[in-house]
């Protein structure tokens, strides 16, 4: 079935609103003051942004395709697979999804965001940031593990027990992706592997005026941008290249 557009935008709204929420929620509960997961370990984390991820889709991905990506709707629509007339579209209704879902993750912690002292640990719950301040390890690092996603991605949904009518157990498969991905990959920057989820909550976290926080790190926020969408496009390419779309 196909959806109207207005549809399919709402679906990316609150699909990437809900990955925010539910991703960066996880984030806060591990590194503010004074929650009852404070200092819980990256687990929570990884297990967080799975779940993040495998929620939405689970909820949209019959309704938009489950994009939630900017890097995905561009690497398709850069190799022709998706049209520029509605990617804009798209785009502009994953980053104001990131944008309220960060907003909510605020409301909920308020309290804690006003008693944690380090203004890391603040811009954390909300945007990536290198742990050795290298903006080159960062492209690096956030490059194959966006190229990783959705290279695996389009292999997931492109497989015979997913295109045959199972596409709830490739949305699980995917949510475990970025598990594995945020477990793997996580260490030297958070990691992104979305220009949406990074750039919205930075910019939300550049208008609040916390009282410990610090810097919003514009100097490196273009690499969780630029990364990821030219590895969306690499990814997108070569599978295409090697197996078809």
């Amino acid at each position: 079935m196909e959806f109207p557009l207005f549809t399919r935008l709402a679906a990316e709204f609150f699909g990437t609103a809900i990955m925010v929420m539910l991703g960066n929620g996880s984030v806060a509960d591990v590194e503010l003051k004074g929650t009852k997961g404070y200092r819980s370990g990256w687990i929570t984390i990884s297990i967080g942004y799975g779940f993040a991820v495998l929620v939405p889709a689970l909820m949209f991905g019959g309704v938009s395709g489950g994009q939630f990506n900017p890097a995905m709707t561009l690497g398709l629509t850069i190799n022709g697979d998706f049209t520029w007339a509605e990617a804009l579209p798209y785009i502009c209704a994953q980053f104001l999804g990131a944008i309220v879902g960060q907003l909510v993750v605020v409301a909920c912690f308020w309290p804690h965001y006003n008693i944690t002292e380090e203004p890391e640990s603040i811009l954390g719950t909300f945007s990536t940031i290198s742990a050795t301040h290298s903006r080159f390890n960062g492209f690096v690092n956030e490059f194959f593990g966006t190229f990783t996603l959705v290279f695996s991605a389009l292999a997931i949904t492109h497989a015979k027990f997913f295109t045959s009518g199972n596409q709830g157990a490739g949305y699980i498969g995917i949510g475990l992706l970025v598990m594995v991905l945020v477990t793997s990959f996580g260490g030297p920057t958070g990691p992104a592997l979305n220009p949406a989820r990074d750039l919205g909550p930075r910019i939300v976290h550049s208008l609040i005026p916390f009282k410990y926080k610090g810097s919003s790190q514009w100097d490196y926020s273009w690499v969780p941008v630029l990364a990821p969408i030219c590895a969306g496009i690499t990814a997108v390419f070569l599978y295409k290249t090697i197996f078809g779309l």
